[in-house]
């Protein structure tokens, strides 16, 4: 029996939890379900969105299904506090990108599929798999402000191009550091080839930004052409990230896998789930060596909290994936056909494409048809 920390966090990630909860006892999966504290109203009342027991369950279980958290600025996030914790130096920081980096994470997967008669789709021939690094890059937390005199003092000294900048004030400058490592570029360019050649995609499409972020994307790109070498039936595509947004715009179908950094492959991977009904339809899995977070890649939209109105076709999906990972491939297969057979039918819809369901409706009618 697997053990599975159920993560619900905020807003709407509790209502389509409970939407994957239907499913999964459809398919009868033998798993214990273990509630887990994360979000923010644990930031609220304890200072910490990720409480201690929360890791200690994760390290005791084998995966993790997560809904949705709420996440504000540093000040906002500070004011939000209870009067009994402010003023003693609590720092928001985001529960989600913690345990990416904390279980090591490393690699982000983004399927999004344009299915059959969905009325969002952009065009009805796109199947894209984003990878996306998961632990470095700008979202590698390393940052300052303001920013202290002798780091600055050190950059003037080391780079020519600091000078403008050095002369400023501390609290002037805010710096945000974006780390590239040849561990973490191999890891994530290698998973991204070991997919297409598992599930006999043609290309395999690096989207960085080498002409201008020479030192971090070079790397990554460098690297990228070192590995396509061993995988010679695959094609190493390599593109711009600006570009890559308007080829992704203008001819999405000529695309199959794209490779990024942190920030990139956020951006590219939430424009790629636009083209294929919005973020109602995007999934992602967070995985590690010997640990994964499954979740739909929504926010927490907390005015549709508990309303049961937002489309949870994300979160089915995060639960397929998570089937996958477990190696339930035959009920991640019958889940997925469920869920296409659904969209293709359009009977029972939610808000966003036009039908007036609720997220449980949808989900009992993906359960039916399983």
């Amino acid at each position: 029996m697997y053990k599975i920390a159920w993560l619900p966090g905020d807003g709407v990630g509790i209502d389509v939890m409970e939407a994957a909860k239907i499913v999964l006892d459809t398919l009868k999966l033998e798993a214990e379900y273990i509630h887990g504290d994360i979000g923010w109203e644990f930031w609220k009342s304890e200072g910490d969105p990720l409480p201690q027991r929360t890791i200690e369950l994760l390290n005791n279980t084998d995966c993790a299904l997560f809904g949705a958290i709420t996440s504000k600025p540093k000040d906002e996030a500070a004011k939000e506090l209870d009067p009994s914790l402010q003023g003693k130096g609590l720092v928001y920081s985001s529960p989600i990108v913690r345990l990416r980096q904390m279980f090591d994470l490393h690699t982000n997967l983004r399927p999004c599929k344009a299915y059959k008669g969905n009325p969002l789709n952009y065009k009805d021939n796109i199947d894209l798999v984003i990878f996306r690094e998961n632990t470095e890059g700008l979202y590698s937390g390393v940052e300052f402000n303001p920013t202290p005199r002798d780091l600055m003092d050190m950059l003037k000294e080391k780079h020519k191009k600091f000078e403008r900048f050095a002369a400023m004030s501390e609290e002037d400058v805010a710096m945000s550091l974006r780390i590239f490592t040849k561990k973490g570029c191999t890891r994530i360019v290698r998973d991204a080839f070991e997919y297409a050649k598992k599930t006999g995609r043609p290309s395999v499409t690096v989207v960085e930004k080498p002409n201008v972020i020479r030192e971090t994307s070079g790397m990554m790109v460098r690297i990228a052409r070192e590995i396509a070498k061993e995988y010679p039936g695959i094609e190493l595509w390599e593109t711009n990230v600006d570009a890559m947004c308007m080829w992704l715009v203008k001819n999405p179908e000529n695309y199959s896998v794209l490779v990024s950094s942190n920030m990139f492959g956020d951006i590219i991977s939430d424009l790629s789930a636009q083209l294929v009904g919005g973020l109602g339809f995007a999934s992602s899995a967070n995985i590690g060596d010997d640990y994964a977070v499954f979740e739909p890649t929504h926010g927490s939209a907390p005015k549709y909290a508990g309303q049961y109105k937002v489309n949870p076709m994300a979160m089915l999906l995060a639960t397929k994936l998570m089937l996958e990972w477990l190696g339930e491939t035959d009920m991640a297969a019958r889940l997925e056909n469920a869920v296409a057979s659904v969209i293709e039918e359009g009977r029972v819809r939610t808000y966003d494409m036009g039908g007036s369901n609720s997220t449980l409706e949808v989900a009992e009618e993906v359960a039916r048809k399983l």
